[in-house]
Parts: C-alpha cells; structure tokens; sequence
C-alpha cells in the first residue's frame, strides 16, 4: 500500500521545487503563476537504514524500499473552487490521496511578487482551506439533493444519511475543514463515497529560506501558534536549497552540502516521517536472500491483513506468520539464531504486527 501525497498550495509557494528534491520526477517550476498545465506525479524511495542493517546480516541480491507518490497539484488561487486560475480543474486530482501536504510560503524575494501582494503565510492557509471547504460543501449539497430523491421512495437508510449530511453542511459552512468534526466513525460512512478534500490530514511545509533552514522564521513562527491544538505537524523546509542539493549526484556531496547549510539529513526524510506519524502507518520487512523488503501498512493491522500487502493470496490462505523483532534479528546476528533462542514466535489471526516486525507467511490456497 504505497502511500500517496498531494502537494497543495497558492502559486508561487514552492511547491514544484519541494516536489523536485523529493521525487525521482523532474518538472517544470516557473515565476509565472498558473503556468502549469498537468499535475506532476513523482515517486520516492522511503528512506529506511534497516534495510541495510538487515542486508549486512542476511546477504541479498536485492534490496527494496517502499516507496511514496507524490502529485504536485498546480498553484490554487483565491477562487479557484469557482474557476479562478487553473486550481479548479485539478483539484480532483487529490480525492484519492492519503494526505495532503500544504506549501506555505515563508519567504522574502522581490523578484517573485506574492500573487496577494505580501507574505502571510496564515492568511495562505486560510485562503487554501476555504477552496477546499467550498468544493466539499458543493460535495455534500449534491448529495443531500440525491438523498432527498431516496427519502421519498422509502429508503430506509436515507434518512440517516441525510441528519449526516446537514451535519456535515453546517460544520463547512461555518469555515471550519472537515478533518476537525467530531462524529461517530459509524456516520462517517455515510459521506465515505464523496472523498472530501478537507477530510484530508494535512503537512505544513513552511517553506522558509536558506538562512532559515535550521530554525525557521518569524512567518513559520506565525504557521506553528495558527496550529497551536491542531492534530497536524508542522515542518520548515528550504525548497530551494534542498532541490540543489538533490541535484548532486554523489551521496559523499550532497552530505556535505547538507552540512555547509547546517543540515543533518534532507528535509524530505523528515516529511516522510511526519506523513507516517499522522497517518499512525507501519514498517514491516520480509528479509531473504534474493529480497529484503520494507511494507507499509496501517496500525493496527492484523498478521493476514499484512500478508495481503504482499499478495492477495497470502490473506485468503493464511495459516501463521513467523514473527522475529528487528531488535531480536539485529543482536543475535540471524533467522536460525533467533529460532535457537526461542526468539521466533509463532503468531496467529489476531497478532497486530508491529513496526520492524521480521515476517515469514505460511499460507495454503
């Protein structure tokens, strides 16, 4: 289950230049606003130093990292759930990712104006929030007009469908996203099937410049107290730097260069632990001689859950998972003597597997 990113925010935020350190896809970043004619869709390598520690212990011919997609969704503009700029027709772009990553712009240059005249990076956010606000409420009215149609023939589960959705309607119609109502997650459902844009968790990315990269600034100082109580994380990135860095092709440059700006690692390793932690998902490697493997699953999962990551059958056929901690494989050197010291357990239908959980599947279809 490859997690899948949107990147979101104002034209001329930075968005494209953060997408081209982080993605294995080079596009287009211009001055112009509403240049872009396309969402850019990029992949990445989730960094993960296991792997390597798991490859030096069990020789492999390959080794595979899970990886992140992310979409560069173009700049949005002030009005553009109504047809302002070129924002609107690719907001649907986005109804099927993960999380939301949102570029603000926490920078000073002459030379690229602010499409509102000044840096606000708050007054940004809003201004991006309200568009997806917009679009989910027009969302959730449609519907209502569907249902009331269902109502009226007697549908049973109508009616429930509908207290839902004025509730949904109230809560976007007083400015507020949707990923902060409070409801059962039983009523949920009733709105599942609209993928609401404002549902979304979100990623801040303050991005700020290169004298900043460490600490931050006054305007990510301004993002961090708007969020104060949100349930979001909130990253200081400098775009620029960080997308000369990943242009260098030696790993022994680009370390020293993180090191001249006062970095210890690049700012896309941090995004991707962020987007993990708010979306509470989990590491589990397979580790053999032709493969060592990293999966990404949700917490919570179950061993055959998991098994279905790797392949359909493995869920359907399921019979155990041989379970060995990455910390137990790590210390005792191997498989066989994690088994000698009684440190492989034999787990069942209801074993939630942990982050750097070690899995081998017996499976019979």
């Amino acid at each position: 289950m490859a997690l899948q990113c949107g990147i979101i925010g104002l034209a001329n935020s930075g968005k494209t230049t953060l997408f081209n350190c982080m993605s294995n896809t080079r596009a287009k970043s211009s001055t112009a606003a509403f240049s872009a004619l396309k969402s850019n869709v990029g992949m990445v390598h989730v960094p993960d130093n296991r792997l390597y520690e798991l490859a030096r212990l069990q020789p492999t011919q390959k080794i595979v990292h899970t990886t992140v997609e992310f979409v560069d969704i173009p700049g949005l503009a002030k009005g553009a759930s109504t047809g302002a700029g070129v924002g609107n027709k690719f907001l649907s772009d986005i109804r099927n990712t993960d999380a939301l990553i949102h570029v603000l712009r926490c920078f000073d240059n002459d030379a690229l104006p602010h499409i509102d005249g000044s840096v606000d990076p708050v007054r940004d956010m809003e201004t991006v929030d309200l568009e997806l606000q917009v679009r989910d409420l027009e969302s959730v009215e449609k519907k209502i007009a569907k249902t009331e149609k269902l109502i009226k023939t007697g549908d049973k589960t109508a009616k429930k469908t509908m207290e839902v959705l004025q509730f949904y309607k109230e809560h976007l119609e007083s400015f507020r996203s949707v990923r902060t109502i409070e409801i059962d997650e039983r009523d949920r459902q009733h709105v599942s099937d609209l993928f609401l844009l404002s549902a979304k968790p979100v990623i801040y990315i303050c991005n700020v410049d290169e004298a900043s990269a460490v600490s931050g600034n006054r305007y990510s100082e301004m993002v961090v107290k708007a969020l104060e109580g949100e349930d979001t994380e909130v990253l200081a990135v400098a775009a620029e730097v960080e997308a000369q860095i990943a242009e260098l092709e030696n790993e022994e440059d680009r370390l020293e260069y993180l090191k001249d700006a006062g970095l210890n690692e690049p700012g896309v390793n941090k995004l991707i632990r962020s987007a993990y932690r708010l979306l509470n998902l989990k590491t589990f490697f397979t580790v053999g001689p032709k493969e060592i493997r990293a999966w990404t699953i949700s917490g919570g999962m179950t061993a055959p859950q998991a098994a279905g990551v790797i392949h359909s059958d493995l869920e359907r056929g399921f019979i155990r998972a041989e379970v060995i901690k990455y910390g137990e494989f790590t210390s005792l050197g191997s498989e066989a003597a994690c088994r000698d010291k009684g440190r492989l357990a034999i787990e069942g239908k209801n074993y939630v597997v942990d982050d750097g959980d070690i899995l081998n599947i017996r499976f019979n279809v």
